[in-house]
């Protein structure tokens, strides 16, 4: 009994240790450069319809699963989706647009947990070409933020974005 209560004790302090030290912000991105020039490059990226073309997961959801709200492309614009159960059901709203500079999203995932991320993908000039970098950033709320932190998250939506981002490349580059 007394072995069980050490185990347990220690179990609860390092959790309590976690749950304190482990980070609740978090921000992760990638970047890409394509050889093409910038406004042409923003032009597409500025549309939230045109990341089923190239992102990891827009492809993951029917046209029977999403809907439309607004004008693609502006501020206001949504795009919502519910799919499987691996998919999930969420929305993207479109919050903030700096021509030529920058697209800025609100993802707020409903199911199958509540996430809200800030979404956000910027354009430079890179001589005659364009850097994209695409990240999201946000806040885990406790407890959430101890799952997350062995989840290793930055490799693995890492990963998604290298992936999106070299479709994003090699369709604009085509």
């Amino acid at each position: 009994m007394t072995t069980f209560l050490i185990i347990a004790g220690t179990m609860i302090i390092v959790y309590a240790m976690l749950y304190l030290m482990a980070p609740i912000k978090y921000e992760i991105f990638r970047s890409v450069i394509i050889e093409k020039p910038l406004p042409e490059v923003f032009s597409f990226i500025s549309l939230i319809k045109n990341q089923d073309i190239w992102s990891p997961w827009g492809r993951n959801v029917s046209e029977d699963e999403k809907t439309f709200t607004g004008t693609d492309g502006e501020v206001g614009f949504i795009s919502a989706w519910e799919g499987s159960k691996e998919i999930g059901k969420g929305e993207q709203e479109i919050m903030n647009i700096v021509p030529n500079r920058t697209i800025e999203t609100q993802l707020r995932f409903i199911k199958p947990f509540k996430v809200t991320s800030d979404s956000y993908i910027k354009v430079y000039e890179a001589g005659e070409h364009t850097e994209v970098l695409w990240g999201f950033k946000g806040v885990y709320k406790r407890p959430l933020n101890v799952v997350v932190f062995f989840m290793g998250i930055d490799k693995k939506l890492g990963r998604d974005f290298e992936v999106g981002l070299s479709k994003l490349k090699h369709y604009i580059e085509a």
